[in-house]
């Protein structure tokens, strides 16, 4: 001990400062060291917990990316059949406006040969009698005495019937 003294230590004092320090250890591990760690325990658990939430949220948005892009293509597809749908019936009612169009111009058409039947019949008819009326007077002339008109007419009916049923046969 005397060599420790020669070198300047003192032994009582040696001991009172590692005793000091011993203390001083052993509050700072009681008040400050258990605090802090349980302060680094608690922060690394909030962090934890942070990253779970963080990989929770980008599952969900994961998931909901999926699902937006699944109900884009849904939509799509609606709209496609949307579109097909309307082309069809496009297709339908240009179709049927041409059927009825048609139509309308084969009953026009019916309607004209009627009308231009009965006229050429009308006309038909009006020629006879102008013819008939033009051979009784030319007859008239001819034989130069005028005989009954009503007889004449009644001859001439006759014959034409007979060149009408002539006509027919």
């Amino acid at each position: 001990m005397e060599k420790l003294a020669e070198l300047g230590i003192n032994i009582p004092s040696f001991i009172a400062q590692i005793v000091n320090f011993g203390l001083l250890l052993g509050l700072l591990y009681l008040f400050a060291y258990k605090p802090i760690l349980a302060k680094l325990d608690e922060r690394s658990t909030r962090i934890k917990e942070s990253m779970e939430r963080t990989d929770q949220v980008k599952e969900q948005a994961q998931k909901a990316e999926e699902e937006f892009k699944k109900k884009i293509g849904e939509a799509s597809q609606q709209g496609q059949l949307v579109i097909e749908r309307a082309v069809k019936t496009g297709d339908e009612i240009r179709q049927k406006a041409i059927e009825e169009a048609k139509a309308e111009a084969e009953a026009m058409l019916s309607r004209a040969r009627t009308e231009i039947r009965q006229e050429r019949d009308e006309v038909v008819d009006q020629l006879r009698k102008e013819f008939a009326e033009l051979t009784i007077l030319a007859a008239g002339k001819v034989i130069d005495q005028s005989l009954d008109k009503k007889a004449h007419q009644a001859l001439i009916d006759s014959v034409l019937e007979n060149s009408t049923d002539l006509r027919k046969n």
